[in-house]
This record gives C-alpha cells, sequence and structure tokens, in this order.
C-alpha cells in the first residue's frame, strides 16, 4: 500500500529528491468520554488504521497537498506565507493548523512541501481522522525541519491547532492517543496532568469491535462547544461551594453533596456524567488489570446510559445499535465512542459470537435505520511514527 502512495507521489510531483513516509494512528477511546476537558481520566487506544504521509521538501515556500481520499480536489497548492483558515482551503487547513502553531511557538518553517495524504479511517466515524492529520503533520515538521519536540508536545500542537486554528474545543484525548499509542496497549491518561501509564489490553477470548453507524457527526458543530461551555458553567457555580480546579477532582459523593450548588438543571446533568465517567473510566482499568472482563463491560454500557441521558450526546441510530449489542449473549459490553452525535460503538464481544454479533446486530440494524451499518474488528496498534 504505501509503495502505490509513492508511485502516485512520483506521479503528481516527480521522482526527484527524498521521498519520506509516515503514519498516523485513529484511536477508540474504551472508556472516559468526554472527560478530557473536563480534568478527568480517559482510556483510549491507538488503532492500526490511520493517516498516510508522503512527503519531500521543497526550495521554495510554496505548500502543495494531494489527498487520495479527495481525488477530485487535484492537487491544492498554498503557501507558508498563507497560514490562515479558510473554507476554500477544506482539509488542508487540519496540517496547515499545525503548521501555524508550530511557528506560533517560533518554530519557523524554512522551505515548503510537497504532500500526499491518504487515510483508511472512514470518514465521519468518530475515530479521530482529525487528530490523526495533525499528529502525522507535527511528526512531519520535527523530522523535516530538526525540530526538538516530543511526542506528546505534538499532541499538544495538535490539540491548540484544532482549538484555536479550526475551531473545535476539543480536549487531548485524541492527539494524545495517536501520538503516543503502543500496540496492544491502551493508555490510561489523566489530562489534568498528562501523568499517564500503558494498561495492557488482555482479552483472552474476546475482541473488540467498531460499530460505524454511518451517520456523520461533525464535532465543530456548536453542540460539542455546547457541552464543554455548560461544563464550565457548572464548574464555576461548584466552585463557589467546594475547593476543586476541574470536575475531575470530585468523586460522586461530593458531587451529590455539592450538586445544587449548580442552578441549572441541564449543567448539573452534565457535571454528573464529567464525574461519574471520570470515576468510571478509574474502575474500568482497575478492572481490567485484575482481569475482571465483566465487571469493564459493566462500566462501559453505564457510561453509555450517561452519554444517552445526562450528556445527551448519543443519537437515535447509534443507541439502535447498543440495544442491539446488549441483548446478544456474549457481548461483554457495548457504549457510544468518540464526540457522540453519530460516528461509532465501541464492543467487547467473545471471540465464539463475533460472527453473530456481526450478522444479528447488521441485519436489525438495517431494518430498523434503511441504511447498512460497517463493522471493524480491530488491532490495538503503536503510536505515530515514520515508516
Amino acid at each position: 500500500m504505501v509503495q502505490k502512495l509513492i508511485e502516485k507521489f512520483k506521479e503528481l510531483y516527480g521522482e526527484e529528491g527524498e521521498i519520506r513516509k509516515y503514519f498516523a494512528p485513529g484511536r477508540v477511546n474504551l472508556i472516559g468520554e468526554h472527560t478530557d476537558y473536563n480534568g478527568g481520566h480517559v482510556f483510549p487506544c491507538a488503532l492500526t488504521i490511520g493517516t498516510y504521509g508522503v512527503v519531500r521538501s521543497r526550495e521554495d515556500r510554496k505548500l502543495r497537498f494531494y489527498s487520495v481520499n479527495f481525488e477530485k480536489l487535484g492537487v491544492i497548492e498554498t503557501s507558508l506565507d498563507d497560514l490562515t483558515p479558510s473554507k476554500e482551503a477544506g482539509w488542508t487547513n487540519y496540517p496547515k493548523g499545525v503548521m501555524w502553531a508550530f511557528e506560533k511557538r517560533g518554530m519557523k518553517l524554512s522551505h515548503g512541501l510537497d504532500v500526499l495524504i491518504y487515510g483508511d479511517i472512514p470518514n465521519g466515524s468518530g475515530l479521530s481522522s482529525s487528530a490523526s492529520l495533525e499528529v502525522l503533520t507535527g511528526l512531519i515538521l520535527k523530522e523535516t525541519y530538526g525540530f526538538d519536540v516530543s511526542m506528546v508536545e505534538i499532541a499538544l500542537i495538535g490539540q491548540d491547532s484544532e482549538n484555536n486554528f479550526n475551531g473545535c474545543n476539543c480536549g487531548i484525548m485524541d492527539q494524545f492517543a495517536s501520538a503516543m499509542g503502543k500496540k496492544d496497549n491502551a493508555i490510561f491518561l489523566d489530562t489534568n496532568t498528562l501523568n499517564y501509564e500503558y494498561a495492557p489490553v488482555v482479552l483472552e477470548d474476546a475482541k473488540i469491535v467498531i460499530t460505524n453507524s454511518k451517520v456523520k457527526h461533525s464535532l465543530v458543530d456548536s453542540a460539542y462547544n455546547d457541552r464543554r461551555n455548560e461544563c464550565e458553567q457548572a464548574l464555576k457555580e461548584l466552585q463557589k461551594a467546594v475547593d476543586i480546579k476541574t470536575l475531575g477532582d470530585l468523586s460522586e459523593e461530593e458531587f451529590e453533596t455539592h450538586k445544587d450548588a449548580v442552578k441549572s438543571e441541564v449543567c448539573r446533568r452534565r457535571a454528573k456524567h464529567a464525574v461519574y465517567e471520570n470515576q468510571r473510566a478509574i474502575r474500568a482499568v482497575q478492572a481490567l488489570k485484575a482481569g475482571e472482563i465483566a465487571a469493564f463491560g459493566k462500566l462501559m454500557n453505564e457510561s453509555h446510559v450517561s452519554l444517552r441521558d445526562d450528556y445527551e450526546v448519543s443519537c437515535e441510530e447509534i443507541d439502535i445499535l447498543v440495544d442491539l449489542a446488549w441483548k446478544i449473549p456474549g457481548v461483554i459490553g457495548s457504549r457510544i465512542t468518540g464526540g457522540g452525535f453519530g460516528g461509532c460503538t465501541v464492543s467487547i464481544v467473545k471471540n465464539d459470537t463475533v460472527d453473530t454479533f456481526i450478522s444479528t446486530v447488521g441485519k436489525a440494524y438495517q431494518e430498523k435505520v434503511g441504511h447498512e451499518a460497517e463493522f471493524y474488528v480491530v488491532e490495538i496498534g503503536d503510536g505515530g511514527h515514520v515508516i
């Protein structure tokens, strides 16, 4: 596959010069959703699907971008002197945003690039294609220009670019998982301190199955930023009653004691999700370490109910997928994953049930919704790297 991309690169841009190759993965979050901007814990893992980049340095300041995923757009030309967001720039706003964020930190890009991109993350699936592209770009810039930045810093730069160049107020989880992923491990990350540990995902007789509802969501939409604002409002009001820096500082008991400080019923429910989900993530990792997969699955199910009812980021199609999954013996746990408003569910399914799961859920979903779902039995892979 990489060889095909190199051939396409040469066809577009010519054969001369040193051509370099890179990869950064998408991610799935096993539990700990919408906690990453609330100072809580998350538990994502990098996937073996993601975004590939083939790159060559130029002698001028020109930037040329081509995506195999958007062939009709052809080569998009711009320049290092035009690192500003625009509707016309389309998908190239993501790499340009990372370049802008590097330059903002004093890391000046001395020359232009020819870039070819290919992603095998399904578009709009909520498996972090944008974060994958941001981490890929950060890695390309680090290697091309010799910048002294760590992979954690690349994740933070990606988040900065998405927040302040592309206008989506996301937390750090997606970029961190893409940058710092480790094969066969999930990352237990405290988003407040960026302390993290790798936890082996040992599912001896089970697999992780991602189901794509084929309902596209766009996180730049107001609903995501609304949730963040509602949590910030709840935090401000709780801080008048209890000494905390983030919602992640509260235990469930402390929240129940002080919750009436939050005047708005909607903001109270948002805060409840953030507090309870953070504690679920902590307990889920303990369960996984102890080999208690059934307990892990139960926490996944509780996470979905909270995201559906208190945080209200699910949708009819996703709820149908989860309800169908819960009815199948051999499904250990199932929940919405990612930002919400469509996208995917993540399920832990016993090996001897995987085929039944795919056929049963697939058939019933099509009957209820009128279109097909897509299923991916996934492997956990490494973070961004040079190929």
